[in-house]
């Protein structure tokens, strides 16, 4: 039995002085049940919470930390970056090296301008293409999660699905009426918006692999039709590979599937666990940004020594020979263990997998967008979560979200995991 009892004291305390305890709604454990954990310490694929107890991680703090916990280059580079200061307001070295790295690595982006997190790159992105293209609308997708600015709150994934809530209240309905719906995967439904607001779109921004409803692949076929119909409309699209950026492929989603968009936002994994976002693609966009351009965006701590160190460091270790073959050759292994698991109970459930983030979804058919993911079953779900937790094995309290598999995930700790999952599938099958 877990001890909590100092997670469960400074629960109490953050509900009188943070809203809902949190400062970011998933954390809440609401969809699970209890109370959430408070973390100390984390070195590898460990976590440690202050009451002491021990988890095998696969959160990776919702991505970033693809090297593991504490990897010690990183760790270093930072001792080495904050005994110099932590923060000029003013550019240093290590942005350019960041931004010349990432545009290697990224086969669309020729520039990129640094932010500080994911709803600040999707915002000004949006912002970009609006200001490009002269027009006010914008696509998105039911169930896709872009950040919390105004624009995507509108059936948005992440934590407004976990929590129920797809939408929210202080949203103009002038905002709300520019922000344009389809289904995931069904382009008949882009088609349509298309046809009936014609002249009027800016952008359509898609995460091409859904991390915000589970892990949903985007079909490549459906992926090539929104470049040819977003470049036959003069239509900018935009690549939200916040998650899936250097997560399944050095180059992210889009080298994976050979689809160049005109914009790409990322976040998570360029700032190596410190807070980073950044937008970028092809120059003749970037360029209308100020003080190249006449478009405004501005960030004091942009750039930050400590922020761009860390993901010029971490982005260094995925670059090493054969870092992304040892990834794939632990996400399969768990992949497959997880299936094993489901043979050996006769559960259906369906597995979603891409790269070193997958979804195990309680649902017993394929899910390919975001109504088909709100029919798990989540009372399931919470059993599930709860066995694991007991176990030591930490994933994101939602449904709806994904798990990361790390460098530092071994083949010890895979059979644990794997060891752990039979145990709490068996008890999320226990009718409560």
């Amino acid at each position: 039995m877990l001890q909590t009892g100092k997670s469960r004291e400074l629960f109490d305390q953050a509900r009188k002085v943070i809203p809902g305890g949190v400062n970011s709604p998933v954390r809440a454990f609401s969809a699970v049940g209890g109370q959430p954990l408070y973390f100390k310490k984390g070195q590898g694929p460990w976590l440690w919470d202050v009451d002491g107890n021990r988890y095998l991680d696969f959160v990776g703090s919702w991505g970033p930390m693809i090297a593991g916990h504490s990897h010690p280059r990183v760790v270093e580079a930072l001792r080495e970056t904050v005994a110099g200061g932590t923060s000029f307001g003013a550019c240093v070295e290590t942005e350019v090296e960041l931004a010349r790295l990432i545009t290697q690595m990224v086969p669309s982006v020729e520039m990129v301008r640094m932010v500080n997190s994911g709803t600040e790159a999707t915002m000004s992105a949006i912002r970009l293409a609006r200001g490009h293209t002269g027009r006010d609308k914008i696509i998105k997708f039911s169930g896709c999660y872009h950040g919390h600015a105004d624009s995507f709150l509108i059936e948005a994934g992440s934590g407004a699905t976990t929590l129920g809530v797809p939408n929210s209240p202080g949203i103009p309905g002038a905002v709300a009426a520019d922000t344009l719906n389809a289904v995931y995967n069904d382009i008949e439904s882009v088609k349509r918006l298309i046809e009936k607001h014609r002249g009027e779109i800016a952008a359509l921004i898609i995460e091409p692999v859904a991390g915000n409803m589970g892990v949903i692949p985007a079909e490549e076929n459906f992926l090539r039709e929104l470049r040819r119909l977003t470049g036959e409309e003069g239509i900018v699209l935009i690549f939200d590979e916040v998650m899936s950026g250097f997560r399944v492929a050095p180059g992210g989603a889009q080298q994976l599937y050979g689809i160049r968009p005109d914009l790409t936002t990322m976040g998570k994994i360029i700032g190596g666990g410190l807070p980073v976002g950044a937008y970028g693609g092809k120059r003749e966009l970037m360029e209308r940004i100020a003080p190249s351009g006449d478009i405004y965006q501005a960030g004091t701590l942009s750039g930050n020594p400590l922020a761009m160190r860390a993901g010029l460091e971490t982005l260094r270790l995925l670059n090493e020979p054969g870092f992304y073959d040892k990834l794939e050759e632990k996400s399969a292994m768990l992949e497959e263990g997880l299936r094993e698991n489901m043979r050996r109970l006769g559960v259906g459930y369906h597995m979603s997998r891409v790269g070193s983030m997958g979804c195990f979804f309680f649902i017993e058919q394929t899910v390919t967008n975001y109504n088909e993911a709100g029919k798990c079953d989540t009372a399931a779900f919470a059993r599930y979560f709860r066995a694991l937790l007991e176990q030591g094995v930490y994933v994101a309290p939602s449904q709806f979200e994904a798990y990361f598999v790390s460098a530092a995930h071994g083949d010890d700790e895979m059979a644990l995991m794997i060891k752990a999952h039979q145990k709490a599938l068996a008890a999320s099958l226990e009718k409560k």
